[in-house]
């Protein structure tokens, strides 16, 4: 499984970024799809994950604006990021998780990352 992220950059406080990360696999049924994000001196955090299904979670730090979704078919995720803060600045990583059709076993794979910096 590989994962390609795009979409970060520098926006001012209160812009938009909408970050996109796509999945190129083989004989590997994606499960959930997730952003998390590691800013300087911190750990990484989940920021948004959605199921196959479409239901997404959350970290209360972005709730409200940020949205997460993803197109089945073309095995990629999104999150678009509105009213974006200061301490939203990080590298955003794309992760993806799922199970090998020939294993049955489960994996987490992870992206690159993309950074996003928000200036006040």
């Amino acid at each position: 499984v590989q994962l390609v992220e795009s979409g970060g950059g520098l926006v001012q406080a209160r812009g938009s970024l909408k970050l996109a990360c796509v999945a190129t696999t083989s004989a590997f049924s994606i499960n959930t799809m997730a952003w998390y994000r590691q800013a300087p001196s911190r750990q990484r955090e989940l920021v948004a994950k959605i199921a196959s299904s479409g239901s997404p979670n959350y970290a209360d730090a972005v709730k409200g604006r940020f949205t997460v979704s993803r197109d089945n078919a073309k095995n990629t995720v999104y999150l678009q990021m509105n009213s974006l803060k200061p301490e939203d600045t990080a590298v955003y990583y794309c992760n993806v998780g799922g199970v090998a059709l020939a294993t049955a076993r489960y994996s987490e794979y992870w992206g690159q990352g993309t950074l996003v910096t928000v200036s006040s």
